[in-house]
């Protein structure tokens, strides 16, 4: 495996008008790599969060947009063969999650997914609606309790209705509180703890109705499952919804999760291309980037725009 140093002294090595063209053509070559490694189709979806944090977050984030680019990526996979999933996101919109997981799922009956670093939120999401996780050392997922935006900033779903039921509980005891409340009640509103409570529960659904159907659906107990591991991921008891949760402790919730250095090969290949992502990212205009195995591409650019289908 060539080491991100490496890779980029390959990338400077070039002249500028032949590296956009050499870091495509080696992407594709990883993501073949991983397809023939794991005898699946591979469909890669990656983002610049972290190369370009100045970027509006939903630019880089899972939204109702992406799917395009899946629907880009699988076409003409090969159909008798499963999925693999490579993910690298920050996470984004639930209800964008669902989408892609409808729609990876009525075209494939297993999927695996492989998180190389980070699949937060609405990634972990998509991450449960698979039959297999597959993560290293460095890997994460993270708390699935959705995010509201009031005023321009995301606020805790949860931590919207504890305030109000702190709210009610200090008024409740002593009438004259509801003068130093009655600003925040008044800037937050009534529609926002019932929109926060409906965000709660159908985060909480999905997660829990796609681990029965898909990751335990071969266990007596799936259904007793399901509800604990939605609860766990979705509660809210993390603190911070960028809380890392880690391969033990999603072991721990009886999810089906193995090492990625279990299988040496696939972790080169993954990490290779992790590299080369992140290389495009920091170098180019991409946003976001759907890879597939059949040479596929849809790029998300932050100058044009829109994105790009090859």
């Amino acid at each position: 495996m060539a080491t991100w140093s490496e890779l980029l002294d390959q990338f400077n090595g070039r002249p500028p008008e032949e590296r956009g063209e050499w870091i495509a053509a080696t992407t594709r070559q990883a993501v073949a790599e991983i397809a023939k490694i794991s005898d699946r189709n591979v469909v890669a979806y990656t983002s610049a969060f972290l190369q370009k944090p100045q970027v509006p977050g939903l630019l880089t984030a899972i939204n109702q947009e992406d799917i395009n680019g899946f629907m880009a990526g699988v076409h003409g996979l090969d159909p008798q063969k499963s999925l693999l999933l490579l993910l690298h996101t920050p996470g984004g919109l639930p209800d964008a999650a669902q989408t892609i997981v409808s729609y990876l799922r009525s075209k494939y009956t297993d999927i695996h997914v492989v998180i190389p670093t980070y699949a937060m939120s609405a990634g972990t999401m998509v991450a449960l609606g698979c039959d297999r996780i597959i993560m290293g050392r460095q890997s994460q997922l993270g708390p699935t309790d959705p995010q509201l935006i009031v005023g321009q900033r995301p606020y805790s779903a949860h931590s919207i209705v504890s305030q109000f039921d702190q709210a009610k509980k200090q008024i409740l005891e002593n009438p004259v509180t509801a003068h130093a409340w009655a600003p925040v009640l008044r800037a937050f509103g009534p529609a926002l703890l019932e929109e926060a409570h409906k965000s709660i529960e159908h985060t909480q659904i999905l997660v829990e109705n796609w681990l029965k159907r898909y990751m335990f659906r071969t266990r007596d107990d799936s259904a007793i499952l399901a509800n604990n591991v939605a609860s766990h991921f979705g509660g809210p008891g993390h603190r911070s919804h960028a809380r890392r949760i880690g391969r033990d402790e999603a072991r721990g919730q009886h999810l089906d999760v193995v090492d990625l250095e279990e299988n040496q090969n696939l972790q080169e290949a993954v990490l290779t291309l992790y590299h080369l992502a992140t290389i495009a990212f920091e170098q180019g205009p991409a946003l976001k980037t759907v890879l597939s195995s059949n040479g596929r591409m849809w790029v998300k650019n932050i100058t044009s725009g829109g994105p790009q289908s090859q």
